[in-house]
């Protein structure tokens, strides 16, 4: 098959290959994938440069845990009829090393996900990490249902998610965005308010839309935030941090302890088996009516992955996608 691997870590350009490895074949409890389109994250760049001194988990890593595909081969105590069911795919690089940067790639049954024929790869490729991630943090600590919850870096990956996902599930989604000139792009449908971080007053303005204080905090930017949070919560609130800008982030731990804020973080790789179940349960269901949409950015052949991972470093706007040729 042909793939994407890195034997080392580095810079994208010099570690990783593109080339010939053999077809995995699936064992007892997996499918094997035909992989269409696969997802890139963040994580995933971390991973292949040594992030926070990280080493290298495996002797070869295939990169990449989400993907869009079609289940071509099943391995004992599958059923036969999955043969040819188009999927999406999470966790593939989860604690395994071989990803869908690649033609095929081999996951335990549960972690290929029935993909409705009218949603597209493009979308399917960009549920995984982003997705459950964006789960989580929303439901993590029950229903929303008539809560206000407000969602920072709304327009990012993760943060598109959780507010459409979040008015899905009957909130009122307040958003934000860093800059002004961003605001014009915050969809109405989903963020029923949006404020600017960069205005004059963003606490005010957020308090504006929650006098009482909002009651979830999906939070991209901890070690920035937390102060401005502290300002907006209502007394028992949840901050669900899933990044921050600063690994060692001060907090204002009086005002918070206070308004008994509970701080949840919110790390992918391990959530809950139970909890990914349901993720996956409502991110499919969501999508199928039309609830959920992801801005796709820049879409790249395999032989290009490494102007691809350097593109997700980089930051900007929309999901990062690699193709794979048939």
């Amino acid at each position: 098959m042909l793939a994407s691997w890195y034997d080392e870590q580095g810079p994208a350009a010099d570690v990783l290959h593109v080339g010939d490895l053999p077809d995995p074949t699936p064992g007892p409890g997996e499918v094997r994938v035909r992989v269409n389109v696969s997802g890139v994250n963040p994580g995933d760049t971390k991973k292949r440069r040594g992030w926070l001194g990280s080493s290298m988990p495996h002797p070869r890593v295939i990169p990449h845990s989400d993907a869009a595909g079609v289940i071509d081969a099943v391995g004992d105590g599958v059923d036969a009829r999955r043969v040819g069911q188009r999927v999406w795919v999470y966790g593939a690089q989860s604690y395994r090393p071989s990803g869908t940067a690649a033609q095929f790639t081999v996951v335990p049954a549960d972690l290929a996900v029935t993909l409705p024929d009218h949603l597209s790869d493009e979308l399917g490729a960009s549920l995984g990490i982003p997705g459950i991630t964006a789960h989580r943090t929303v439901f993590s600590d029950g229903p929303v249902d008539g809560h206000l919850v407000l969602v920072h870096g709304v327009l990012g990956g993760v943060g598109s998610l959780a507010a459409q996902l979040a008015r899905w599930g009957g909130a009122t989604v307040i958003g934000t965005v860093r800059h002004g000139s961003d605001l014009d792009r915050v969809d109405p449908a989903v963020v029923t308010h949006a404020v600017a971080l960069d205005a004059d007053d963003p606490v005010s303005a957020i308090r504006a839309h929650a006098p009482n204080g909002v009651h979830r905090i999906v939070e991209v930017a901890l070690s920035d935030n937390a102060d401005l949070d502290n300002a907006v919560v209502e007394n028992g609130a949840v901050i669900a941090a899933y990044a921050t800008r600063d690994d060692r982030p001060r907090l204002p731990f009086w005002p918070l302890l206070f308004n008994n804020v509970t701080l949840r973080m919110i790390g992918s790789d391990d959530f809950p088996v139970a909890a990914k179940r349901q993720a996956v349960r409502d991110l499919t269901g969501a999508a199928a009516v039309g609830m959920l949409t992801v801005a796709i950015g820049d879409l790249y052949p395999l032989e290009k992955i490494a102007q691809a991972h350097d593109r997700v470093d980089a930051g900007g706007r929309g999901r990062v996608l690699v193709t794979i040729p048939s």
